[in-house]
């Protein structure tokens, strides 16, 4: 009966939208619930309860969804859902003014407020529900006039969004979600930075998007960063026996967070490396300390000069770190134990090696012949 029940649960929660899973749906119906509740709660102590304006409009439903079942997308951040309800309304509420026929008043209402919410970059479809609201929503909003947009329409929004806020921030989610910054060229000319220099550009990805004729529900950012994840993928599951314990280099020249900047520089220099991992008085892996770090802060104590280091667990894929390598700042990865011992480090160098020989292999591979 349990895996009766968990095949049910599994089809009825199929995600319609890539990314989600049950636990993120249940969320955001704990979400809804605590969100919708309240700011009925909260307007009708500020507004005062009774029949003469409504708590809440029922377009505030449709934006909880958004809010808290998709809150990376771009229609649910704060001011499409502030300004989108907002201006939507007030287009509602002007038509039904201007225009006495009902049925043409509902079509300019609706089409007005795309047109408005498109121009002030705060598209929202809630927004097409709150104009119509305020052009059929009987007594309660005519007596309101051109007070309804604000309140309860964007008084709603307002406390919706608060609680959005704090219950996402409680959740472990970020809201308003912030697209991830693209790489950035660290040594200031005007070369793109390493990792977008290969591969697709964002011209590809417009052409991509013009080629398709479709309007996607993701930010421009965010669907940049998802193609270049997406590659990465690939290539850690065609090459995924490769992991960082097979690459790194074990014998490797350390120094004590209390040792003196003149000893870490003269490791570096007389190794002939770039970053040298920097030990507590247990062995465990505190920090690293490069010519960088050296050039800035010639002088002080290791443990105020040195930067947080990039790790990797020996069984991660070692193709997971080009990202970090090529970020024009990394120069190694260092390979730690659970309790932060270290067990190795993977550099660019080593790096470079790997995917020469990777190339190598596959351009000298012998294809098999084909047999009809």
């Amino acid at each position: 009966m349990s895996h009766i029940g968990n095949l049910l649960a599994s089809r009825m929660f199929r995600p319609i939208l890539a990314g989600a899973t049950l636990r993120e749906r249940l969320i955001a119906c704990l979400g809804a619930l605590i969100g919708i509740a309240l700011t009925g709660l909260v307007s009708g102590w500020i507004v005062g309860e009774g029949p003469h304006i409504p708590l809440i409009v029922a377009p505030m439903g449709a934006t909880a969804v958004l809010l808290f079942a998709v809150p990376a997308s771009p229609l649910a951040q704060p001011w499409p859902i502030i300004g989108g309800n907002t201006i939507s309304a007030l287009i509602g509420v002007t038509a039904a003014y201007f225009i006495p026929h009902p049925v043409l008043a509902i079509g300019v209402g609706v089409s007005l407020a795309i047109a408005a919410m498109s121009l002030t970059r705060c598209l929202h479809p809630p927004g097409g529900a709150a104009a119509l609201t305020a052009l059929i929503g009987g007594s309660a909003v005519t007596s309101s006039g051109f007070l309804f947009p604000f309140v309860p329409v964007c008084l709603n929004s307002i406390i919706l969004v608060g609680l959005g806020i704090v219950f996402h921030r409680l959740s472990g989610r970020t809201y308003p979600h912030r697209p991830a910054a693209a790489p950035a060229n660290l040594h200031g000319t005007a070369d793109l930075p390493p990792p977008l220099r290969v591969g697709f550009n964002a011209g590809d990805v417009d052409a991509a998007l013009q080629s398709l004729n479709e309007t996607l529900d993701i930010d421009r950012t965010d669907l940049d960063r998802l193609l270049r994840e997406v590659e990465s993928q690939a290539m850690t599951r065609t090459h995924g026996t490769l992991d960082c314990g097979t690459v790194m280099s074990r014998d490797m020249v350390t120094i004590g967070v209390d040792e003196p900047i003149a000893k870490a520089r003269r490791l570096l220099l007389l190794h002939n490396i770039r970053t040298l991992p920097v030990v507590d008085g247990e062995g465990r892996l505190a920090g690293t300390l490069g010519l960088r770090e050296l050039a800035l802060h010639g002088d002080g104590a290791i443990a105020q000069v040195m930067s947080e280091a990039r790790t990797a667990m020996a069984d991660e894929p070692v193709l997971s770190l080009v990202d970090a390598l090529s970020d024009g700042r990394t120069h190694a990865v260092v390979v730690t134990a659970e309790d932060r011992s270290i067990r190795g480090i993977v550099t660019q160098t080593d790096l470079l090696a790997l995917l020469m020989r990777l190339v190598s292999t596959k351009v000298f591979e012998v294809p098999t012949p084909h047999r009809a």
